[in-house]
C-alpha cells in the first residue's frame, strides 16, 4: 500500500516536472530566441526606416523591393480613421482598410512606447489589411486593388460619422462603399452596386483578410494558436476551425468551408482581424496560402452567393470587420449584440449574434477550466482593480473548493508523519520479509484510520488547474502589461528582478555579461517571487512525511531548487498564484499538525529563534 502510494506520488510529480521542464528547456528558450531576434530586426529596421523604399529581408539584408511603411502608405490618397480605440487611415486605392494602430495598447510597458500596429499597407514588409468587393465573370471594369475610389474632401471616419466612397466604371455600373465604425473595434462595410445599363450581370460579394508574410516568431509557441481561425458550418454543425501558420503553409495551403453565417479571420496571440457576414447568408470560406514573389501570402476570404443584377437594380452587401484586441468582455459584447447573458450561459449560442466569438481567445483543450478561471478572475478584478490580487483571491476560492479533500489529505499526512517512528521499527523488524512488513504496515494504517492515497489527491487536482491558469495568463490580453505591486508591471511576463544584481540594487544587467550573459539573463535568471516560491515549496516538502527510500528523499529535497529555477521563467502571475497557494497550504498543514501534536519544521524554526527545544504542543 505504501509503495503504491509512493509510486503514484512519484508519477504525479514526474509528470508535473516533465510538463514544466518541457516548457523551460524546449518551448521557453525557443520563444525567447524568436522574440529576441524579432526585437533585434525591428530595431535595425527602425534605423533604416528614414531611407525611402528600404526595409530588410528575412536575412536582415537590405531589400530595395520592399517599401518602408510610410512610403507604402503614401502610395494612395487616404481618409483618416480617428476613434477612441483606433487611429490610421483607409486607402482610396483599392478602398482598403490597411492602416490601423490600437490606441489603448502599447508595444511595451515603457511610458513612451508607441501604440500597437495592427494593419499595414501592401508594399510594406509584413503587410496586413482587409479588402472588400465584387466578383463575376466577363464583367466590365470591376474595382480591384488598383482602383482609386472617390471620397468627398474632409471626411474622417469616426463613430457615428461614416465615410462614403464611390466609383463609376464607365460601363454602366456605379459602386458605392459606406464604411462605419464604432468606438471599439468593429467596422461595418456596406457595398452596393447599381446597374445603369441595359444588360443583366451576375455578381458575388467577397471580403478578405490578408497577410503578406509574417514575422519569424509568429506561430512558434505551442500553447497559443496563431493563424487562421473561424467558427464555420451550418446550425448545430458550426465549429471552431483552426489552421496554425506552420500547418497552413505545409499541410493545408487551401481549405474550403461551406457555412451559413459564422465568422473567419486571422489571429495573433492578442490581436484579431475577423470577417463577419450576415448570419443568415450562405457563404464559402477559404483559408488560402500562396507564395507570391518569394513572400508567403496568408488569406482568409468569404464569398457570398452569386446574384443577378438586372438593369436598373441595385445589389447591397453588408460585412462587418473586427480589427482589434481580443479582450474577452468586448468579444462577448459583440457575440451577444451588447446584451451579455448571465455568466452561466456563456456557452449557450442560441442568442448569439456572432456565434462563439469569444473562442477567438485560445482557451485550449482544458476550456472547462480556463474559461471559468478567467470568469472568476474578471469578477475579482472588477472588485479589487488589480489582477495580481484577483489571482490571490482565485487561489483562496480554489482552496475553499478543495478544502474537504485537502483537509483529509493533510490529516492523513500528519498521522503518517506521527507514526513514522513505528513505521521505521516495522521496517527494521521485518527487513528480510517485505510481505510481512507490508501486512504489518497495513494493519497499522487501519488501526490509526489512515488512507495513504489521500496524500496524492490535492496535487493530482492542482495539475490541470495550474496548467489552465498558465494558459489564461498566456493567452488573455487582460493579463498583458497588467501590474501587481512594486517592480511587477506585467503579470504575463517573468519576474524582471534577478539575484545577480541584488534585485536591482546594482545598476547592471547580468544579460550583458560576456560569455555567460545569455545564461544569467536566461535559465539562471531568478527573481524575488521565484525565490519566495522556492522557500514555500521547501517548507511544504519538509512538513510532509519523508519518503521511505533514501533516493526518493534526495529527489524530493532537490525539487524546491529545481522548481525555483524552472518557475523563474514562467509568467510571474503564475508564480504568485503558486507561492500564495503554498502559503495557504502551509497554514492549513500547520494547524492540523498542531492538532495531532506532530513535530513540524515551523515549530523547529520558532524554537531555534527562541533558543529552546521544539515542541508540537
Amino acid at each position: 500500500m505504501q509503495n503504491d502510494n509512493k509510486n503514484t506520488l512519484m508519477f504525479i510529480v514526474s509528470a508535473f516536472a516533465i510538463l514544466i521542464g518541457y516548457q523551460f528547456f524546449v518551448l521557453g528558450p525557443q520563444q525567447r530566441k524568436a522574440e529576441a531576434e524579432a526585437r533585434a530586426k525591428k530595431a535595425v529596421a527602425a534605423q533604416v526606416a528614414s531611407q525611402p523604399g528600404v526595409t530588410l529581408d528575412a536575412n536582415g539584408n537590405p531589400a530595395p523591393l520592399r517599401l518602408s511603411r510610410d512610403v507604402a502608405k503614401a502610395a494612395s490618397p487616404r481618409v483618416p480613421v480617428d476613434t477612441p480605440a483606433l487611429s490610421g487611415s483607409i486607402a482610396l486605392k483599392g478602398g482598403r482598410i490597411d492602416d490601423l494602430f490600437l490606441r489603448k495598447y502599447a508595444e511595451t510597458t515603457d511610458k513612451n512606447s508607441p501604440p500597437v500596429e495592427l494593419f499595414r499597407p501592401e508594399g510594406a514588409e509584413h503587410a496586413w489589411f482587409a479588402d472588400f468587393g465584387w466578383a463575376g465573370a466577363n464583367l466590365p471594369g470591376l474595382p480591384d486593388s488598383r482602383t482609386v475610389w472617390t471620397a468627398a474632401p474632409g471626411q474622417v471616419l469616426r463613430p457615428n460619422s461614416p465615410v462614403t466612397l464611390t466609383f463609376d466604371n464607365g460601363a454602366g455600373l456605379t459602386f458605392t462603399r459606406v464604411i462605419s465604425v464604432d468606438a471599439d473595434a468593429m467596422f461595418t462595410v456596406t457595398d452596393s452596386v447599381k446597374n445603369n445599363g441595359t444588360a443583366a450581370f451576375q455578381l458575388a460579394p467577397y471580403a478578405t483578410v490578408q497577410r503578406q508574410g509574417i514575422t519569424e516568431h509568429l506561430g512558434k509557441t505551442q500553447i497559443v494558436h496563431e493563424g487562421a481561425i473561424g467558427v464555420l458550418g451550418s446550425g448545430k454543425d458550426q465549429k471552431l476551425e483552426l489552421n496554425k501558420y506552420g500547418k497552413w503553409k505545409k499541410d493545408k495551403p487551401l481549405t474550403t468551408f461551406d457555412s451559413v453565417g459564422g465568422w473567419a479571420g486571422i489571429t495573433d496571440k492578442y490581436w484579431l482581424a475577423a470577417l463577419v457576414p450576415s448570419q443568415d447568408q450562405a457563404i464559402k470560406a477559404q483559408y488560402r496560402m500562396t507564395a507570391v514573389g518569394g513572400t508567403d501570402v496568408y488569406d482568409v476570404n468569404i464569398v457570398g452567393p452569386t446574384q443577378a443584377l438586372n438593369p436598373g437594380a441595385t445589389l447591397v452587401q453588408k460585412t462587418r470587420l473586427f480589427a482589434g484586441a481580443k479582450t474577452v468582455p468586448l468579444l462577448r459584447k459583440y457575440e451577444y449584440n451588447g446584451q451579455a447573458p448571465d455568466w452561466w450561459k456563456f456557452w449557450d449560442d442560441r442568442k448569439a449574434e456572432i456565434p462563439r466569438f469569444d473562442w477567438a481567445v485560445d482557451w485550449g483543450m482544458f476550456s472547462m477550466f480556463t474559461r471559468p478561471i478567467f470568469n472568476i478572475l474578471e469578477i475579482f478584478y472588477r472588485l479589487v482593480g488589480n489582477f495580481g490580487l484577483a489571482i490571490m483571491l482565485l487561489t483562496v476560492v480554489l482552496k475553499l473548493v478543495l478544502y474537504p479533500m485537502a483537509d483529509k489529505s493533510y490529516e492523513s499526512m500528519a498521522k503518517i508523519k506521527k507514526i513514522q517512528p513505528e513505521v521505521e521499527k516495522l521496517k527494521a523488524k521485518h527487513k528480510d520479509d517485505p510481505t510481512k512488513q507490508q501486512q504489518e504496515m497495513m494493519q497499522l494504517y487501519a488501526k490509526e484510520k489512515i488512507n495513504p492515497m489521500m496524500g496524492c489527491l490535492p496535487m493530482l487536482v492542482q495539475i490541470p488547474v495550474f496548467y489552465s491558469l498558465y494558459k489564461v495568463l498566456t493567452v488573455t490580453i487582460e493579463m498583458r502589461h497588467a501590474p501587481f505591486f512594486g517592480w511587477i508591471q506585467d503579470l504575463s511576463a517573468r519576474d524582471p528582478s534577478t539575484i545577480f544584481n541584488l534585485f536591482g540594487a546594482i545598476p547592471w544587467d547580468p544579460a550583458t555579461a560576456p560569455l555567460i550573459g545569455s545564461f544569467l539573463g536566461g535559465p539562471l535568471h531568478i527573481g524575488v517571487w521565484p525565490l519566495l516560491y522556492g522557500f514555500t515549496m521547501w517548507l511544504t516538502t519538509a512538513m510532509n512525511p519523508p519518503a521511505g527510500d533514501p533516493i526518493q528523499q534526495r529527489i524530493f529535497q532537490l525539487f524546491p531548487i529545481i522548481f525555483t529555477f524552472t518557475l523563474s521563467q514562467f509568467a510571474v502571475g503564475l508564480v504568485i498564484y503558486w507561492c500564495w497557494s503554498n502559503i495557504l497550504t502551509i497554514i492549513q498543514q500547520y494547524i492540523i499538525m498542531r492538532r495531532y501534536q506532530v513535530e513540524n519544521p515551523i515549530d523547529k524554526i520558532i524554537a531555534r529563534l527562541q533558543g529552546k527545544p521544539a515542541s508540537a504542543t
